[in-house]
């Protein structure tokens, strides 16, 4: 068997600040990831966590609830409803801050990259959610229909003028898939999002969406698509049987999309060292780029070697290595041991 080639870091680095996350990645993975994130550092540290506090400062659109849920670095997890009397096309969104992310971590890209701390040809990576997450995740019942259109334009919105400020042979856009698996699943949480809120099947409303957000990236961006089961406290919102829904997804997005998906991830839980998990994989339609999320802090190398194996007997096909998720939310420490696993197990690109 081949030892796997390149890594891909999905998102979120535990480090403070971008320029850290940047120069590590690129010192110790420069040879190993043809992306480099910024680490989802500041308010994006919790993922979509954010999203409330800015939605919410939009008229029409109010918290649930008279007192803050505190969510780490001053961030209100609170409920969002549609005010009695207003209607969602009315309502204007403020910037999601995704764009204006993206364009400061870019500047200090441009700046590294210029120094040589990072190699050329690298391209930026920027992460972002799928509405069904922000939707799904903090509003309810018919609101859920009544917004899902209007934060959809807010966050193409948020896409386009990274498009107009990134150059685009610079630019990689990852869409981050996790609810989407949970409502599929039907994980705890998940199991009342779909009533009423889209016509068809969960499976059919879930391609339509991914595959709008794909073809959404111009064919000269590259454009990654990252499934996900969630990592609160490090721990998946459910443990998937095998990769079955895995490949039911990205298999109808591959063939529902207009444009090719550079590269697809696919998480792999720790425990999953058998080839009955991986057997899926066996169907999954051609993709230029394949990273199995097999590389976990608590087993460093050898547990990840003995899921290479696993997922070797399955696959005939080249693959690359990531962890199942983010690591932003990794114990304080760990992240410079999790980076050279990556490159323990995989070879250069």
């Amino acid at each position: 068997m081949t030892t796997p080639r390149g890594a891909l870091l999905t998102g979120s680095v535990n480090y403070d600040d971008a320029e850290k996350t940047m120069r590590t990645v690129a010192e110790i993975l420069g040879a190993h990831v043809g992306r480099i994130p910024d680490g989802e550092v500041g308010k994006r540290f919790h993922w979509i966590m954010f999203q409330p506090d800015v939605l919410g400062q939009a008229p029409g659109i109010e918290r649930v609830g008279e007192e803050p849920i505190p969510f780490g670095a001053g961030l209100d997890a609170r409920p969002l409803r549609i005010a009695d009397g207003v209607e969602a096309a009315e309502i204007d969104l403020p910037r999601l801050g995704y764009a204006d992310a993206a364009r400061e971590s870019y500047a200090l890209f441009t700046r590294l990259r210029a120094e040589g701390a990072i190699p050329t040809g690298m391209r930026f990576q920027v992460s972002l959610p799928t509405p069904v997450a922000v939707i799904s995740s903090f509003f309810s019942g018919d609101d859920r229909i009544a917004i899902e259109p209007v934060y959809a334009d807010a966050l193409l919105g948020e896409l386009e003028r990274i498009l107009e400020e990134i150059p685009h042979e610079d630019l990689a856009i990852q869409w981050d898939v996790a609810s989407e698996m949970g409502i599929l699943e039907g994980a705890s949480g998940y199991g009342a999002v779909m009533q009423g809120w889209w016509t068809g099947g969960v499976l059919e409303g879930i391609v339509a969406r991914l595959a709008a957000l794909v073809d959404a990236v111009p064919e000269d961006v590259e454009v990654g698509m990252h499934l996900c089961y969630g990592d609160a406290g490090e721990k998946h919102f459910v443990e998937p049987a095998d990769t079955e829904n895995l490949i039911r997804v990205a298999n109808a997005v591959l063939g529902a999309v207009g444009r090719p998906l550079s590269w697809l991830h696919l998480p792999v839980p720790i425990s999953r060292n058998d080839e009955a998990y991986f057997a899926p994989l066996a169907e999954l339609a051609d993709v230029p780029e394949l990273y199995l999320g097999l590389v976990h802090r608590e087993d460093g190398a050898d547990g990840a070697r003995a899921r290479i194996a696993a997922a070797q007997k399955v696959l005939d096909r080249d693959f690359g290595v990531a962890t199942e998720c983010g690591i932003g939310r990794a114990p304080e420490g760990t992240t410079e041991s999790i980076l050279r696993t990556h490159a323990e197990v995989a070879a250069p690109r």
